[in-house]
């Protein structure tokens, strides 16, 4: 699920595009801003919506192999358990997933040749061997079965991935949301009740995670040039061209939420941006970012501008 530490990640992607782009309309990228959340959340219900399709290819590759010209008695006997597997037939019917699959029209949107490739690997897989033939039909082992599938073959095989970083540009990097949401999928159903099975939450609270995303983007922009102000006076011995854009901008970010956000501690906010800088930035930026921020926090604090408020908080 999306933690705040995505949503800065986010947040920073926005701001270095609208830094690249001739159109500097806010509403333009606030609005691709919260497609990008959007996304996520599309490409987990495409997830679902493949391992949906690559269970019922079971009923194609029975077909198949009944229609050959001299079949066998295997042939005319294809285990099929796979279509009928617990967690799949819960999920055909949460109603959620129904309504997610039409808003996003994932039905059948995968080449046909890429299920097919996903249910070839699968059957010969000692997995799925282990699986058609096992008589332990409980809810765990329905559900290892489909997280083999996603975590060993989709997630594993180059030419699958591709389908989706073409989909969806964020991919690489919106993964490892996609797992978290999968593993909280896989621990919600349980019930035999497919009523009581609930699909993954976008985020915790994304009322409020989606305010601090726009407030986060809205704020960092309208005062750039006073927190690029704050910034330079502490960078004296760096020429502004040698500082990366980047560093920059995590560093304008850092300073907004210092600045305008109560409930999130300073050491919070400093620690975050270091960690982000680690994954978008340059190897050495972590230390840069860190030394500038805690000398603009002194300032900061000389002056009174900091107010935290909260339970654990304090200036």
């Amino acid at each position: 699920m999306l933690n705040r530490r995505h949503l800065r990640a986010k947040v920073l992607q926005m701001l270095y595009a609208y830094h690249l782009s001739d159109d500097k309309q806010f509403s333009t990228f606030q609005k691709a801003l919260l497609k990008s959340a959007d996304e996520v959340y599309e490409m987990y219900i495409w997830i679902l919506s493949l391992l949906d399709e690559v269970s019922a290819y079971t009923l194609v590759d029975a077909e198949d192999s009944a229609n050959k010209h001299l079949p066998s008695e295997d042939d005319l006997n294809k285990n099929i358990r796979l279509n009928h597997n617990t967690f799949i037939e819960s999920l055909r019917l949460n109603e959620e997933y129904i309504e997610m699959k039409k808003k996003y029209k994932t039905a059948h949107v995968f080449d046909p040749e890429v299920v097919r490739d996903i249910f070839q690997m699968l059957k010969k897989s000692p997995e799925y061997e282990f699986y058609i033939k096992s008589s332990d039909i409980s809810i765990q082992t329905e559900k290892d079965i489909i997280k083999y599938i996603f975590k060993t073959i989709i997630l594993k095989t180059p030419g699958i991935e591709q389908v989706f970083e073409e989909k969806f540009i964020n991919w690489p990097i919106d993964k490892e949301v996609l797992k978290a949401m999968m593993a909280k999928t896989f621990k919600n159903f349980n019930s035999e009740n497919p009523k009581n099975n609930k699909l993954a939450e976008l985020s915790p609270n994304w009322v409020d995670d989606r305010e601090f995303m726009v407030e986060l983007f809205k704020l960092t922009l309208a005062h750039s040039e006073e927190y690029q102000s704050m910034i330079s006076k502490k960078a004296k011995n760096w020429e502004a061209e040698r500082v990366a854009l980047v560093d920059t901008l995590l560093m304008r970010m850092a300073i907004c939420e210092m600045l305008n956000f109560s409930s999130i501690p300073v050491k919070v906010t400093i620690n975050e941006y270091i960690e982000i800088s680690k994954e978008f930035s340059t190897a050495k930026s972590n230390l840069f970012i860190n030394g500038i921020l805690d000398k603009v926090l002194a300032d900061l604090k000389m002056s009174g501008r900091i107010h935290k408020f909260g339970r654990g908080l304090s200036q």
